[in-house]
């Protein structure tokens, strides 16, 4: 690989970092290139980028990002893989997909708004996430929940006096 190609990895994983929210760096080796070419479709399937690069440019394309991934820097070890989504549970749901077919890729870590998980064992931590739509619909309905009672509550006591009030009116 020349200078210029090495170069040009960098920028384009440091444009990754900058740009999207949601990391996981995984460990796809040992891995028979049919697995990984089933791999790549799902994660193309679920709007995941997948990345494969040396780690010394990775950590070269975090430094540039100024991107503070400094827990995550410790998972570069060994073959490399880079997951970048749009949201934060894409990347997880298609690596649990994947798994159920096998244990790769495994989970070395993952950064997800400013939090960072290491280890395979926050795989199923990571798919339980909600995401911020998830939270404000949420919370969008516990706030509903009191208003919508006290009118459901005004409606019907409302008939039962009119009916009392017309009843009145007849005798």
């Amino acid at each position: 690989m020349t200078r210029e190609e090495k170069n040009n990895v960098v920028n384009e994983l440091s444009e990754y970092f900058t740009n999207y929210k949601f990391v996981y760096v995984t460990d796809a080796s040992s891995m028979s290139a049919k697995d990984t070419n089933n791999m790549r479709r799902v994660f193309f399937n679920k709007q995941v980028k997948m990345r494969v690069a040396k780690n010394t440019l990775i950590i070269k394309a975090l430094e540039k990002s100024n991107v503070d991934f400094k827990e995550l820097t410790d998972t570069l070890k060994g073959s490399t893989a880079l997951l970048f989504a749009e949201n934060a549970k894409d990347a997880a749901k298609a690596i649990s997909e994947f798994r159920k077919k096998g244990t790769k890729p495994q989970l070395k870590g993952a950064y997800i708004d400013s939090d960072v998980y290491i280890g395979d064992d926050k795989l199923e931590v990571l798919n339980n996430l909600k995401s911020k739509e998830d939270l404000v619909g949420e919370i969008i309905g516990l706030l509903q929940s009191p208003a919508k009672n006290v009118i459901s509550a005004l409606k019907s006591s409302g008939g039962k006096i009119a009916g009392i009030v017309k009843t009145l009116s007849e005798r």
